[in-house]
């Protein structure tokens, strides 16, 4: 397709009305087989952009969920895709759009987010002519990239996108991100009396620290490539020698 082809109007946000889940089945999709893999979605990215920008501008985003996130996850899924042999015509429309629809961390709806962000990545792609071939695995990798919707991927390239994804939850960026929406959120830090849930079961709503040990300190053991789990490992060192520094500072033992 030619890069001046005039871009369609962006389909109005899901979330406009959080209707039922078009794609409740996608952890159980049957993918269609792809052409080979000589597709170069690298022209398409400024769309994409625009198709963020879009939906951002309609629905707004949450401190953690920004396009610097969705940018540090393309570039991670392309070095994963290089070692995986992974394809990027479906790799990088996943990594750009993954997020292209999110629900509040503390919806009732947040286990949706991703179907949700999974129709709404497979109606612009239709709207823009991107090759229907790939359609469906792109929807694939979107659904399952997500730790709330606990859907198995399938593919390499839906392996990819989880993985590129989870590692910008660990490490400093990680550190970072969590600071940043439990402030958002105004979640306390930590507790005061039990500032690490070591002897009470950890809870996001209780505090942000508590959130490393529901999800963060995790992400590692559910890594599904090799490169993506030896950069999580070391990235969950630095997390645990920040955790261990913040126990200093306050007089109390992380655990960990």
């Amino acid at each position: 397709m030619a890069n001046t082809q005039k871009i369609n109007k962006a389909p109005s946000s899901p979330l406009a009305h959080l209707p039922t889940c078009p794609l409740a089945n996608l952890h159980t999709c049957t993918l269609t087989p792809m052409p080979p893999p000589t597709f170069d979605p690298t022209p398409w990215e400024p769309r994409f952009t625009w198709f963020l920008n879009a939906q951002a501008a309609a629905r707004g985003l949450d401190a953690a969920h920004d396009l610097a996130h969705v940018q540090r996850v393309v570039a991670t899924a392309r070095q994963l895709a290089a070692v995986e042999q992974a394809d990027l015509a479906v790799v990088l429309p996943a990594a750009w759009l993954h997020d292209c629809v999110t629900v509040p961390k503390n919806s009732p709806r947040r286990r949706e987010a991703s179907r949700l962000a999974a129709a709404a990545a497979g109606e612009f792609l239709h709207a823009q002519g991107y090759p229907q071939a790939y359609i469906p695995a792109i929807q694939h990798a979107i659904a399952a990239h997500s730790f709330a919707a606990q859907i198995p991927p399938e593919t390499v390239e839906a392996r990819v996108v989880q993985d590129a994804d989870r590692l910008d939850a660990l490490g400093a960026i990680g550190i970072a991100r969590t600071l940043l929406l439990g402030g958002e959120m105004g979640t306390p830090l930590y507790a005061p009396e039990t500032p690490f849930p070591l002897t009470r079961p950890a809870d996001d709503r209780v505090s942000v620290i508590d959130h490393f040990y529901t999800k963060l300190l995790t992400l590692v053991d559910s890594m599904q490539t090799a490169a993506g789990r030896a950069e999580a490992r070391r990235r969950t060192a630095f997390m645990r020698a920040f955790l261990r520094q913040l126990g200093r500072e306050i007089g109390a033992d992380p655990g960990v």
